[in-house]
């Protein structure tokens, strides 16, 4: 059955276009526009411009576009959408976000101290690791999917919580940066073990575990999080299956790998720029060495 029954409205979520494009305008008129009336600004580069905007529409197709739509449908959808959400946009956010509008921000007192602490890496970790593992629990699991209130405020939460777990890795301020290129690789490792637990109980689960992809009325209930119920009562639908090919178990444990799958591809990423950026350090002070020896060479290290 098309995607289209449902209406414009629920595929495309026009009020949440605008609202990304509102916060887009505000970017760029805060870093080009009115920059100068900020104490410590910098120019705004190009590079952070485009990955800001790339950043934002990526959001857009994550929680605005038919994807959204499909996750309420389809549980590999839901992680598809979680691993983009909580893996992929906070490191790009975090990057896009000029160094001064940062020290800006965590200039405040107390926000300053709250941001430090869920910061530090053995917290940062925990928490997130935690607060996705509890997620995914099938009673907590269901609850949040058919309750507008707590899955708006569950799923803020989280992705908060996604950027203190991404923070010590991404940020560029060098009064923040606490971890050195082989301490990012162990985080980046332990982030990954910490993780697998909540994919693994999905993926070799024998019968389906959520009742909002399996039971006709709770998945009817979640389904009104993205469709009005004016126009879901104008169909006639009776369950998930009207929608996916496959069986209700081989959706779930397809949404488990695709979760993983997406993890690592990121994690390899991150990787890779890391031991890049150790590389080039290392370069640089070699080559910084060798021409202190060429000025002078009776140096002695």
């Amino acid at each position: 059955m098309p995607l289209s029954i449902f209406g414009f409205q629920a595929l495309w979520s026009p009020i949440y276009f605008v609202s990304l494009i509102a916060v887009i305008v505000g970017y760029f008129l805060i870093t080009v526009t009115f920059r100068k009336r900020f104490e410590g600004s910098e120019p705004l580069t190009r590079k952070q411009g485009i990955l800001f905007t790339s950043t934002i529409l990526l959001l857009y197709a994550i929680k605005g576009s038919p994807l959204d739509l499909m996750g309420h449908l389809m549980f590999y959808a839901h992680m598809i959408q979680m691993a983009l959400l909580y893996l992929v946009i906070p490191p790009l956010l975090i990057r896009s976000i000029p160094n001064w509008i940062w020290r800006t921000i965590l200039s405040k007192k107390w926000i300053g101290k709250l941001f430090r602490f869920f910061t530090k890496p053995l917290i940062a970790l925990i928490l997130f690791n935690g607060l996705f593992s509890f997620y995914h629990i099938p009673l907590i699991f269901d609850a949040i999917k058919t309750d507008m209130f707590l899955h708006g405020f569950y799923t803020t939460f989280l992705f908060a919580f996604a950027i203190f777990m991404w923070w010590p890795l991404m940020n560029l301020l060098e009064e923040e940066n606490k971890l050195s290129g082989l301490k990012k690789v162990g985080y980046i490792f332990a982030d990954g073990i910490l993780l697998t637990p909540a994919c693994a109980l999905i993926i070799f689960a024998d019968t389906p575990m959520y009742a909002t992809y399996s039971d006709p009325s709770a998945w009817l209930v979640a389904l009104e999080l993205c469709v009005s119920p004016t126009t879901l009562s104008s169909l006639n639908i009776s369950g998930p299956e009207m929608f996916n090919s496959m069986s209700l178990l081989h959706d779930q444990q397809t949404g488990g790998v695709l979760m993983k799958i997406i993890q690592e591809i990121v994690y390899g990423v991150i990787l890779a720029q890391i031991f890049f950026e150790w590389f080039r350090k290392e370069q640089d002070e070699e080559t910084e060495a060798e021409k202190n020896y060429r000025l002078n060479p009776h140096m002695v290290e």
